[in-house]
């Protein structure tokens, strides 16, 4: 008889609840959410404003501790990896830092020796096509570059799971899809796991393997969406009958949550 066993998924959150305590306010932004994501998945998480989307990234990260609920990562085999990084939505570049420096900064943070680091850093910068400013200092970039640096610091540090949090939410529309291309033809190169949050369904449907919808204030899962479109995907993708389909049957199952925290925002 033969035995199957499913691999152990790459992350585990179980039970997850965020509570943040201001003197007398109890603000509880996320109640008991549990997601699993595989080894080498794209995951996109969507959800209403204030659901608690980030608040969960950053618990991933290590970034903030949860109230309660726990987190199961499972470690690669190269322990000198760096196990998740970050790619905030803000442009989180140092400002007193080249390109180059800024790519290179977590490889630095390891112990990277400096001509490995460089090596390394300059290849990033060129596949995120900032080869010409490589040199320039932030204050002499665009936001679609700042956020291109991010990027590739990110990926630069070859971490096991890449999280990122609405990372093209800033930036003008042009500049947003040229980027959606860039970070699906990176990740069909390198196959990371991934976990993105975004307030786009069409940027989600786009990107991912699965959509987690969450509801509104406090966050929790309320529904998963495989996305069944083929890969590898580019932009064509969008203009389907398949991917309008899949878009309007998350926004449906997404509008009730969004209508709620409009209310509890007093927006409506």
């Amino acid at each position: 008889m033969e035995h199957t066993s499913r691999a152990l998924p790459k992350i585990r959150a179980s039970h997850i609840s965020k509570v943040f305590s201001n003197g007398k306010e109890r603000v509880e932004a996320l109640r008991d959410f549990s997601l699993e994501v595989q080894e080498g998945e794209f995951l996109c998480i969507v959800g209403p404003s204030g659901c608690g989307k980030s608040s969960f990234l950053r618990i991933l990260a290590g970034l903030l501790p949860a109230s309660s609920g726990t987190i199961e990562i499972q470690p690669g085999e190269d322990p000198g990896k760096p196990l998740t990084s970050m790619v905030f939505q803000e442009y989180a570049v140092f400002p007193w830092k080249t390109v180059l420096e800024n790519v290179g900064f977590g490889l630095q943070m390891r112990g990277v020796p400096k001509a490995e680091r460089l090596t390394i850093a300059q290849s990033w910068i060129e596949r995120v096509g900032l080869s010409k400013f490589i040199h320039a200092y932030p204050h002499q970039l665009s936001g679609g570059m700042k956020q291109r640096v991010g990027i590739a610091r990110a990926l630069a540090s070859d971490p096991e799971i890449l999280l990122m949090d609405e990372p093209l939410g800033a930036l003008d529309a042009q500049t947003r899809t040229l980027l959606q291309e860039e970070i699906l033809r990176i990740w069909e190169e390198r196959r990371k796991t991934v976990v993105y949050v975004t307030h786009s369904i069409e940027e989600a449907v786009l990107l991912g393997d699965r959509v987690v919808l969450m509801t509104a204030h406090p966050g929790t899962q309320k529904a998963v969406f495989p996305i069944p479109l083929p890969r590898p995907r580019d932009l064509k993708v969008m203009a389907t009958a398949e991917f309008g389909e899949l878009t309007y049957t998350i926004w449906e199952a997404l509008r009730g949550e969004v209508l709620k925290a409009m209310k509890l925002l007093g927006e409506t």
